[in-house]
């Protein structure tokens, strides 16, 4: 089933972005699959399925933030074929997502038998049945990976009695894993320091020559945004139509609307790349957008998108839900918008005014430089959770 779910999984993704606009992608990947099979020593092992952006997060972004504030972490990911034998070698595991097997299970019952630590980890809601079939994503998937989020990614971790501690990205997500009996730790998604060095890179050399055009910026990291994006497309014909100095980016897979058909030689379409090229595609918008449909699976997603362009210095305008809004100070660090009029509302009042773009831009820097960056990270109730493990 693993060679199934990664055979579909790049089958997806040559789907969507075709295949040159896949190759780094892809290549990217790979390099970090055969990295996931050099286990440093420690005392805490993450464990993914994958190697995509979510275990980018959630794996090697937080496994070197516990290691900033003096707790060994490590990453690998469960094709390891040392996976038993490394159980012997840590103290605390850490599964994000992990598609359960017989070698898992076989891992789960040894550290159960060691009285080891087990910790469920998750930034969705893919682990839920209510909702783990639903995703508009999966109209586009293989087989295989269809049968795994209907079965759901990590649910019988979960499920298990053994497991008392669960980690996640949002208090929205929090209470539903609270709902079932874990003790949950809110441990957000954060810039590592890697990526947070090349970001100050960009934004100490700045844009290169700027012509006298406003780059609005929608960045979908994978193909289960077009419903989203439709949310805002009525209030961007309407902004479009009334700004000819407006241009739109529009990054990764997605299906372009047809009521933007008519401003098609304004519209820039940049393929799905690699994460060091993703911060110089979001380098070339002015404005960035964010918009989720109404529906708990959105509602789980984190606020990456907006700190992603705020380490650039660009502002956001959200979706206004409980996480952008616990994210953003509306009108101060970003914008959040509730409905159409709102949309175009503030948009225009960013898309005419350059002094409040640069103002905003530089307080969503200054947010996501003190709560979204590894090398400021606070959970320190996590850590002190851990340490005492230890």
């Amino acid at each position: 089933m693993s060679i199934l779910l990664k055979i579909d999984k790049v089958r997806t993704l040559v789907r969507s972005n075709g295949l040159f606009g896949s190759a780094k992608k892809v290549f990217g990947y790979v390099r970090k699959y055969r990295a996931a099979f050099v286990v440093t020593p420690g005392d805490i092992l993450f464990i993914a399925s994958g190697v995509g952006d979510s275990a980018h997060f959630r794996t090697w972004n937080v496994a070197e933030e516990l290691c900033l504030h003096n707790l060994r972490a490590s990453v690998t990911i469960s094709d390891n074929p040392q996976l038993l034998e490394l159980v012997d070698q840590f103290k605390i595991f850490i599964f994000h997502k992990t598609v359960y097997s017989e070698k898992i299970a076989k891992v789960v019952e040894k550290i159960k038998a060691q009285k080891k630590e087990i910790i469920f980890d998750t930034d969705d809601l893919n682990f839920d049945l209510k909702y783990s079939g639903q995703m508009d994503y999966l109209k586009n998937a293989g087989e295989a990976e269809k049968a795994q989020y209907v079965k759901g990614l990590g649910r019988e971790i979960l499920e298990d009695e053994y497991v008392k501690v669960a980690t996640t990205t949002t208090t929205y997500l929090a209470r539903i894993l609270e709902e079932k009996g874990k003790t949950v730790f809110v441990v957000k998604n954060r810039i590592c320091d890697a990526e947070l060095d090349l970001a100050n890179k960009l934004w100490e050399t700045g844009r290169k020559a700027k012509d006298d055009f406003v780059y609005l910026g929608y960045f979908s990291g994978t193909p289960s945004h077009n419903k989203d994006f439709a949310i805002i497309t009525d209030a961007l014909v309407v902004v479009m139509r009334k700004y000819a100095n407006v241009k739109l980016i529009l990054a990764g897979p997605l299906e372009k609307e047809n009521g933007l058909n008519e401003f098609a030689d304004r519209i820039i379409t940049l393929p799905l790349v690699p994460r060091g090229e993703h911060y110089r595609n979001i380098q070339k918008a002015d404005i960035n957008l964010v918009s989720l449909e109404s529906n708990p699976f959105c509602e789980a997603k984190s606020e990456l998108k907006f700190f992603e362009a705020g380490i650039l210095g660009i502002p956001t305008v959200a979706i206004r839900n409980e996480t952008f809004a616990g994210a953003i100070e509306d009108g101060v660090t970003g914008f959040l918008a509730g409905n159409a009029l709102e949309w175009t509302e503030k948009l225009g009042r960013l898309i005419e005014d350059a002094d409040s773009r640069k103002a905003i831009g530089e307080k969503a820097r200054e947010k996501t430089l003190k709560d979204y960056t590894n090398k400021n990270s606070h959970s320190d109730e996590y850590y002190n959770y851990l340490s005492k493990k230890l």
